[in-house]
């Protein structure tokens, strides 16, 4: 490696380009609003616009995020699924809150949420199971995730094991396998603008159940 390391400190981009969001540029409801702009983003070329980084936190308060990737989203909220006895599902267990971010950085765009999660029906999750391509469904047997390995060969082995028990026959949904729903009670538009003056419009549910919209200071 040659040359100075790059400093984090001097990169700067002005957000100049984008247009602006207000409150007149919203739709009736968080849903409708998140449709248009993951609309846009799939539309822009965004590679994976559904991946989204989960925060979590354990019974102490301990954070912890990850990336994940969004399968449906409607009124009632964000569903991802996952292994239940990995480190999230472990701490969404034991404190079911958490926060989803999507950096659509090149768009100068994100969306925050915030809420309590819940896990979807185990008819919902074995439909979506099925789905899936072969390889992952067998990964799912494969993998005890967020599991300390003594190698690489661990997980291969995993995966013997999980076509050996299968052959050629359906692989079900694991047990410990399954979806997992954001209920959302704050949904934050984040608009990048010129001089670091960006726009943030919030739908907030308000303790009677109405959604309201507010503006916060960038």
């Amino acid at each position: 490696m040659t040359g100075e390391r790059p400093s984090p400190a001097g990169m700067r981009r002005d957000y100049t380009e984008r247009e602006a969001l207000l409150e007149t540029d919203l739709a009736a409801d968080w849903t409708g609003q998140f449709a248009a702009w993951f609309t846009a983003a799939t539309e822009f070329g965004l590679p994976e616009p559904n991946a989204m980084i989960v925060a979590t936190a354990d019974a102490a308060g301990r954070p912890s995020a990850r990336t994940v990737l969004l399968k449906e989203y409607d009124e009632r909220g964000f569903v991802f699924f996952t292994n239940y006895e990995s480190r999230k599902g472990r701490e969404l267990a034991g404190n079911p809150y958490a926060s989803l971010v999507f950096p659509w950085f090149v768009m100068h765009r994100q969306v925050l949420v915030a809420g309590s999660v819940e896990r979807v029906g185990r008819a919902e999750t074995e439909e979506y199971f099925a789905s899936r391509p072969r390889g992952s469904q067998l990964g799912a047997w494969a993998s005890p995730q967020s599991s300390v390995l003594t190698g690489r060969a661990a997980v291969e082995a995993g995966l013997t094991a999980a076509v050996d028990r299968f052959g050629d026959g359906p692989v079900p949904a694991p047990p410990h396998w399954g979806g997992l729903r954001v209920l959302p009670e704050t949904v934050e538009f984040w608009q990048g603008r010129s001089n670091r003056l960006h726009d943030r419009l919030r739908y907030r549910r308000t303790p009677d159940g109405p959604w309201v919209v507010e503006r916060l200071a960038p």
